[in-house]
């Protein structure tokens, strides 16, 4: 018998197979909830600060479990169903193991006719395995996640693949074939642009908005803007072109008590 949640409320009703509250009490230990508590003063409503204690609890487990998923619902009076709805919606919340690297290659349509549709498929015959699997240990040492994606936001640098969400631009398949034997030997290619690579759970952390750990201070410093991208900014500032003046007074809409 697995472990069965009653979707209505933040208790749930677990099956002998399931884990031990005091494990779990071991995992999400006091530093951690300290850090959900300081995610949670971040915003004016406690429930907005889901996504990122999701982030955090990846950080911790590289992965969101279903512990993980009680330990949200917990901190922020949430029934475990609202938690499930988030986790299993958006595609940056693995329910399986990561590895200590996601690569993540676009496959929609421009990068997919730019070559990406190829720079997957050899990556998968690379690595003997296909969407959100992991060639070797998750978690541990070279070991590689691999994914299809969709629109990563750079089309004008097709195909683009991301490793741990940093951009390597106008990739080929000889470049993202060196670039993942790199990883599994243990070596960090500098991304086209951004912040220097990390592990994934030292990534989430710093989703999560904590950067203290290992490349914390590049990363929150590091843009991953690229002349392409911003020229047409850079050419309406050159030009004096503007938008619109916004009114000198925009009535807001009330912002209830934080419950």
């Amino acid at each position: 018998m697995t472990e069965q949640f009653d979707y209505t409320t933040t208790e749930h009703v677990v099956g002998p197979e399931a884990a031990d509250p005091a494990a779990e009490e071991t995992v999400f230990d006091e530093r951690v909830r300290a850090e959900a508590r300081l995610i949670v003063e971040r915003y004016p409503e406690s429930r907005s600060a889901l996504l990122p204690m999701l982030h955090l609890v990846q950080s911790v487990q590289g992965h969101v479990t279903a512990e993980g998923m009680r330990f949200c619902a917990e901190q922020l009076a949430l029934s475990t169903a609202e938690v499930n709805a988030v986790a299993t919606f958006y595609t940056m919340y693995k329910r399986q193991p990561c590895g200590q690297f996601l690569v993540s290659v676009c496959t929609n349509t421009l990068c997919a006719a730019m070559g990406g549709d190829e720079i997957y498929r050899a990556l998968s015959e690379e690595l003997e395995a296909g969407h959100e699997e992991t060639a070797g240990t998750p978690g541990a040492e070279g070991s590689v996640t691999l994914e299809h994606a969709e629109c990563l936001a750079a089309c004008d640098f097709a195909p683009v693949l991301q490793v741990n969400y940093e951009y390597f631009d106008n990739q080929t398949v000889a470049g993202a074939l060196e670039t993942v034997r790199a990883l599994r030997r243990g070596e960090r290619r500098s991304p086209t642009r951004g912040a220097p690579l990390t592990d994934f759970r030292d990534t989430e952390r710093q989703l999560a908005g904590f950067f203290d750990g290992p490349g914390a201070e590049e990363a929150a410093t590091a843009s991953a803007a690229a002349p392409e991208t911003v020229r047409g900014a850079d050419q309406a500032r050159e030009r004096g072109w503007t938008a619109p003046p916004m009114p000198e007074e925009v009535e807001l809409p009330p912002i209830p008590d934080k419950k």
